[in-house]
């Protein structure tokens, strides 16, 4: 057997070294994790804006198919901010609307798709810009904090503007988070579908600290943890926002609405596990759909008829009078603005 005890001097003077280092590493480490949570945190609330690009064409379009005209619709948030929206009633109404939530830092446009399959199907549509998103105001994103009273403001818009027989909902992503949250305020709608919602902030911050590191979320919870803490602790300081209040999982979990989560079996931007964790705690008005081979929101691409077949199926199967309506209607909508 070799004698490796030579090296023992080496190995202690090495030892020695990164210890009296290690103070100033650790220093210089937590000044780099609150200089990038100051930054995650900034960027975080702050979105891009995307701007409304084919306004004309989208008048222009439903006009001529559906025979109804894009409506210019708003409302004024609790804080003052004005939220902006398209409402379509088209001419050949079936009595029900859709509420359609588009994804992070996208805008009313990026829903135009699903518009289109529910005109097809008769159904209203409202496509509202989220705060801070398309032409809404707001200073800030919070993630369903202020949203989830956003969307309880557009629902009662629709009902003293033009009431429908039933309304749904349907959100993707950042939107889908929004819709599910707002079910902790808001028990009008007769059902909705969420594809690739989150559970939980807190959960989702391990992912999103570990994600451009293409990291497993251990990396968010132990060595990335005082650069979340930072971001965290930012927030509350400077906007009073508490990154981590958002919370679908609660809201679904205290609501009776009935719920279609849809995920992609290879989301790589919202683990699978997520929309999980919420079909496991309300079983009894949840139903989760995972979609094999699908990506991030990919689900209508991947499985394109039997995703029209499921959304349009769970409408149909949960057609009940919503709390608040006054009966289907046929007339056009009244006090746009």
């Amino acid at each position: 057997m070799r004698d490796f005890s030579y090296v023992m001097p080496y190995l202690r003077v090495a030892v020695n070294r990164f210890v009296r280092k290690l103070p100033l590493m650790l220093l210089l480490y937590l000044l780099f994790s609150a200089c990038a949570g100051i930054a995650i945190a900034e960027i975080s609330l702050k979105l891009y804006r995307r701007p409304i690009q084919h306004r004309a064409e989208a008048a222009e379009f439903v006009l001529r198919r559906y025979s109804a005209p894009l409506q210019e619709v708003s409302v004024t948030a609790s804080d003052g901010a004005v939220l902006r929206a398209w409402y379509v009633h088209p001419r050949h109404f079936n009595g029900n609307t859709v509420l359609l939530l588009h994804g992070i830092t996208d805008n009313r446009e990026g829903m135009a798709g699903f518009a289109r399959l529910f005109f097809d199907h008769g159904y209203g549509v409202l496509l509202p810009d989220a705060r801070r998103h398309g032409e809404s105001g707001g200073e800030l994103a919070t993630y369903g904090i202020k949203e989830s009273g956003d969307i309880h403001d557009w629902v009662s818009w629709l009902y003293a503007n033009d009431p429908p027989h039933c309304l749904y909902g349907l959100g993707e992503s950042y939107g889908a988070a929004l819709l599910l949250q707002s079910l902790a305020v808001e028990d009008r709608f007769c059902a909705v579908v969420a594809e690739s919602s989150f559970s939980t902030a807190r959960d989702m911050s391990y992912e999103r600290i570990s994600g451009p590191l293409h990291l497993r979320p251990w990396f968010g919870r132990t060595i990335g943890f005082p650069v979340r803490e930072a971001a965290v602790l930012y927030a509350h300081w400077k906007y009073s926002i508490d990154l981590l209040q958002p919370d679908p999982l609660n809201a679904v979990a205290h609501s009776t609405v009935p719920v279609l989560l849809i995920h992609g079996n290879n989301d790589a931007s919202i683990s699978p596990r997520h929309s999980q964790l919420i079909a496991s705690a309300a079983p009894d008005h949840v139903q989760l759909w995972l979609v094999p081979g699908a990506g991030h929101t990919m689900s209508w691409t991947a499985a394109h008829q039997e995703f029209e077949s499921r959304v349009l199926g769970w409408f149909f199967e949960h057609q009940r009078p919503a709390p608040g309506a006054s009966g289907c209607t046929q007339s056009s909508a009244a006090g746009a603005h």
